[in-house]
């Protein structure tokens, strides 16, 4: 390795001491609070599901959509920018599998046009927020 290459690991090693002193714990990501407020909706949203829903697509909702800020956490948790992009990334894909299945409850006459609209407001404005983000620490890396 070449001197100039030690000194960009370095920085980049120094950026990334500064960057966790200003977020200290994966709780302080405003991606991970979101997906933690959508989680509740949704959990309250498919208590009135039919019953025979309950170990389907009620099911699947909720599991998708604590898989979100789980793998955030996880992510987080990691020792590398290129993994925590990793469990962004499958956040991200959890993210799509929960706004089709909105879109399903739709289609069934399970949720009415308001909530329907604001729950997908709510995974937009998500996807933004995730997409953002990973997009920032990919352009970090680069640099």
């Amino acid at each position: 390795m070449t001197e100039l290459e030690s000194k960009k690991v370095r920085k980049i090693e120094s950026e990334k001491v500064i960057e966790r002193r200003k977020v200290k714990t994966f709780r302080d990501l405003l991606v991970w609070q979101k997906s933690m407020t959508i989680i509740t909706g949704i959990y309250t949203l498919t208590k009135s599901f039919p019953v025979d829903e309950t170990y389907g697509l009620a099911s699947q909702m909720r599991r998708c959509s604590v898989s979100i800020p789980s793998n955030i956490a996880e992510g987080y948790g990691r020792n590398s920018n290129n993994e925590f992009i990793r469990f962004l990334h499958i956040a991200l894909g959890s993210l799509y599998e929960l706004q089709t299945q909105i879109e399903i409850s739709m289609n069934l006459n399970y949720l009415d046009k308001s909530t329907f609209e604001n729950l997908c407001g709510s995974t937009r404005e998500l996807e933004k927020m995730l997409n953002s983000f990973t997009k920032k620490l990919i352009e970090k890396q680069v640099k």
